[in-house]
């Protein structure tokens, strides 16, 4: 007689399981609105595999400038909202400053990445070293000498084969960055420290932008596909395999150079010394890819901040005019613009925060995990959601910057300050933008990155006229792109022409004159 039952606890069960995975995928109705869901997947299969941040402008007009998304399981919440960010990211630090876990950056870094790590005392340490190094009060102090040196070398290199700018600009942050963390220079964008961090970027960076891996960490289930079945695990291997590559070889020549007893006044050269007194927090890898990091922070997204601005300048000639005046009374042919300068040269700061804005390194950002239940006007915010500042999407939203669309350095005329000043700000409706983030995840490397940007802002201005590329043949101008840019977690303008030239005589020379004292004080780094 009980058997007779068994067929309708069997249907009872699968009727209770198919509710269940129905219930996958589905929005809370107390978190905040956002597109409509499908059993199971949820919004996933609305994510773009490049170019999500473009989307959550759309999805921000239509659904508000906070709005939910759901990744089968797994909630996100995107802020596109000045207020939320400061409300929640910077006022409520404490909760807000997690990263969702990443299968694809445990497979790219091992687990050592301060980006990508969750608030662990290892990585409370390791933003100790990096804020310490870069303080304003070190680069001030410091590494001015060297940014200015290269600086001149980079302005030498531009007289003589502009058309080569892209590897220029790209050398003089990566030498920047190296010659503060390794005590190694790179003399050529082709020697090892000129290409290696773009080695390093150029593969991770793909491998890290939302959309561009399969829902892994929604559904754990798919991390037992094999590799050679799952192109996105091989792609994250290999860049995990290039990055350990170079900064292990970045590494190896520094001990190298130490075992024959050349000590450099570098980052790495003094952790090393403290290390030998007290035992390392970190092992060899870690340690590695820190610095690594800080050579990625400073070389790649700087890079990328500055070629855009030539793009900008190349299209938008009447800024280079303007500025240009300013520089003018101030520097004129006899020297070139120093960082000494920059409350004399507002305009230049106002270019900065512009590039910043318009074409933003990192447009959809690393996204932060929040540690507990939470609300924000009275919607609903659950333990372990994953929330965005999707950069790009604010920066390009008509309510908060009017013409956005257009490199306007004008609108920040009543910003006369850096972007920290204003990231640490409880004003945030003057927040200027948002390329470093927010809350205690703001970028570490920030006052490097804005003092590379102001000196070779000021000094190309002051030395060169861009323009755009001209057709030998028909005489017409060949219009720049302003959209073309690299898909990845970090952007940058995909090559481009410009034509580059000296404003006049006096400032070849002058810009020449300073080369010899500039190559003596770096040979300290070859």
């Amino acid at each position: 007689m009980a058997s007779t039952w068994v067929p309708y606890f069997v249907a009872l069960a699968i009727v209770a399981v198919s509710y269940r995975l129905l219930q996958v995928g589905k929005r809370d109705p107390r978190m905040p609105k956002g597109p409509p869901t499908i059993p199971i997947l949820g919004n996933a299969h609305q994510i773009p595999s490049t170019g999500l941040y473009k989307q959550f402008r759309e999805w921000a007009k239509e659904y508000g400038s906070v709005f939910t998304l759901k990744l089968g399981p797994a909630n996100v919440v995107v802020l596109c909202d000045r207020k939320a960010i400061h409300k929640l990211l910077v006022e409520k630090g404490s909760i807000y400053s997690d990263r969702p876990m990443s299968y694809a950056a445990q497979i790219l870094t091992k687990g050592d990445h301060v980006a990508f790590e969750q608030m662990t005392p290892a990585w409370r340490e390791k933003r100790k070293v990096i804020a310490h190094n870069f303080s304003p009060a070190r680069l001030d102090k410091d590494h001015f000498k060297i940014q200015e040196a290269e600086a001149t070398v980079l302005m030498n290199d531009l007289l003589e084969t502009p058309d080569n700018f892209f590897d220029h600009i790209r050398r003089y942050t990566a030498s920047v960055a190296t010659c503060i963390t390794h005590g190694f220079r790179a003399p050529t964008f082709d020697s090892f420290w000129g290409h290696g961090v773009y080695d390093v970027m150029d593969r991770s960076s793909v491998v890290m932008e939302p959309g561009a891996n399969p829902p892994v960490d929604e559904f754990p289930f798919l991390r037992y596909i094999p590799k050679q079945f799952a192109f996105w695990k091989r792609r994250a291997g290999e860049a995990g395999d290039t990055m350990d590559a170079v900064w292990a070889k970045a590494r190896r020549l520094v001990d190298e150079r130490r075992a024959k007893g050349d000590r450099r006044e570098c980052i790495l050269d003094n952790i090393l010394d403290q290390y030998q007194k007290k035992e390392s927090p970190f092992d060899a890898h870690a340690l590695n890819n820190l610095l690594g990091e800080m050579i990625e922070g400073g070389a790649d997204t700087t890079s990328s901040q500055l070629l855009t601005l030539i793009l900008a300048f190349a299209l938008y000639p009447h800024v280079q005019e303007k500025a240009r005046k300013e520089i003018d009374a101030v520097c004129g042919t006899e020297r070139s613009p120093a960082w000494a300068d920059f409350a004399q040269l507002p305009y230049i700061n106002c270019i900065v925060k512009e590039g910043m804005r318009w074409r933003p390194v990192a447009p959809t950002a690393i996204p932060h995990r929040v540690r507990q239940d939470d609300e924000y006007e009275g919607m609903f915010i659950p333990k372990d959601t994953t929330v965005f500042i999707p950069t790009w999407a604010i920066h390009h939203m008509d309510s908060i910057y009017p013409d956005h669309d257009t490199f306007n350095p004008d609108r920040y005329e009543n910003h006369p300050k850096l972007a920290n000043d204003y990231a640490g700000s409880s004003d945030w409706a003057t927040r200027d933008h948002y390329n470093y983030g927010a809350g205690r995840r703001i970028c570490p490397g920030m006052h490097l990155a804005e003092r590379n940007m102001w000196r070779i802002a000021a000094k190309l201005l002051w030395a060169f006229e861009f323009s755009e590329p001209v057709d030998p043949k028909t005489g017409k101008v060949m219009p720049l792109d302003p959209d073309a840019y690299s898909p990845g977690i970090l952007q940058a303008p995909l090559k481009y022409s410009v034509v580059i030239k000296p404003r006049s005589a006096a400032h070849t020379a002058q810009i020449r004159e300073e080369k010899g004292a500039a190559l003596q004080f770096l040979k300290q780094f070859e």
